[in-house]
């Protein structure tokens, strides 16, 4: 049977990779927000040139315009919603490696417990039940 410090281990793995996707995510949504303004700042200078690029004229690119301004937004609220799962995230990985730390830790120490108790050949637990002498100072 496995341990709970293996467990535990093994969900830390899949958060941080949970994590690293979220990330890539907030990344990929980041490029298509920068794509989304250059290609507003495009859109504005061929506007206020006068001169539309041929085979284009100035309500076409308004048009444009306002659906690229309309997916910019849309795209930024969803990055900053994704930037806030990439922070719960963050958080979760940072609680999960501190339990499965401690888990990692009571394991060893029963791991050398046991070591020590086939070393000495006496149990902890069957000492734990041996009566033990009195006090001397008992009041």
């Amino acid at each position: 049977m496995k341990s709970r410090a293996d467990k535990l281990g093994r969900m830390v793995s899949l958060v941080k990779l949970q994590l690293r996707l979220s990330e890539w995510q907030l990344a990929h949504l980041r490029q298509q927000e920068r794509s989304l303004q250059d290609e507003q700042e495009w859109l504005v200078g061929a506007l206020n040139e006068g001169k539309p690029p041929a085979g284009s004229s100035s309500e076409s690119i308004a048009r444009r315009l306002n659906r690229t301004s309309v997916g910019a937004r849309a795209v930024k609220e969803q990055a900053s919603r994704q930037l806030d799962q990439v922070r719960l995230e963050t958080r979760r990985v940072k609680q999960l490696e501190e339990v499965a730390k401690a888990a990692l830790a009571e394991k060893l120490r029963d791991a050398e417990k046991r070591s020590l108790e086939e070393m000495t050949g006496t149990s902890l637990t069957v000492r734990a039940w041996t009566p033990r002498p009195a006090s001397r100072n008992k009041t």
